[in-house]
């Protein structure tokens, strides 16, 4: 395994400007979500963030003033190993990320843990770039604006929906041993689709993020669907994984 140099290792354990700092800054200050739009703090490595858009519909119908951003529900990762079901647990891999970069990487063990803990009902829920949906599926539109989308989500009923799929290398969760490059991971299923909408690149070290505009479809297992476009993904004071997201639901 490669080793960091020395030198490095002592300068990021005593500076405040460590090598992820981008990534798990402390939150320092909200900004207000307008109508149609959630805004989520979503910068902790520790946590999933559900999102129930029926409920969130139901609310707004009783109470135009309701704020969709109290709906959201947050449960911790599951991070004490227990005998588990063989598959929920802590995956740590090795991340190439002095070298070649994060795509460089190799499995190097497993912890079982309890399944992840969820609401009874919910439609997304997300980890920092990660998203995932309640038995849903996700379209990537070409439309940058939710003002330009067909006034019906009929207009999709051909288009390619993706599933989620088991991911055990991107929800990054255990820090402790990052500076030797091993991360640990959260086995979980997520949506490829839509978690393209922020994607963090390493190399450079600070990681580089980039922001993909376009207005992606969500058909919920119901039927119904929802239009979902992540405007921004940083506070006032550019602090990244918070996350403003334009919606419509329903569509």
């Amino acid at each position: 395994m490669r080793q960091l140099p020395l030198a490095l290792s002592l300068l990021l354990l005593s500076s405040c400007e460590g090598l992820f700092d981008d990534i798990y800054d402390a939150p320092l200050e909200e900004e207000a979500a307008g109508k149609e739009q959630l805004y989520i703090d979503a910068s902790s490595w520790t946590e999933w963030h559900y999102i129930d858009f029926e409920a969130i519909a139901d609310s707004l119908q009783s109470n135009s003033l309701y704020n969709p951003s109290n709906a959201v529900v947050t449960y911790a990762i599951p991070t004490e190993a227990i005998e588990g079901d063989g598959k929920s647990g802590i995956y740590t891999y090795w991340y190439d990320v002095f070298g070649a970069g994060i795509a460089n990487h190799e499995f190097r063990s497993f912890m079982p843990t309890q399944k992840q803990e969820e609401p009874a009902a919910w439609s997304i829920a997300i980890h920092r770039n990660n998203v995932r949906t309640n038995g849903g599926s996700v379209h990537e539109t070409s439309y940058t604006s939710m003002n330009d989308l067909p006034a019906s989500s009929e207009a999709f009923k051909d288009a390619v929906f993706v599933e989620d799929v088991w991911n055990e290398k991107d929800v990054w969760t255990v820090q402790d041993r990052m500076l030797q490059g091993l991360i640990g991971n959260q086995g979980i299923h997520i949506n490829p689709t839509l978690s393209a909408w922020l994607k963090v690149h390493i190399p450079p070290v600070p990681p580089v993020f980039t922001l993909n505009s376009h207005v992606f479809i969500l058909r919920l297992k119901n039927g119904t669907y929802a239009a979902l476009q992540l405007k921004n993904y940083q506070n006032a004071a550019g602090k990244k994984c918070f996350l403003t997201i334009n919606y419509k639901y329903p569509y």
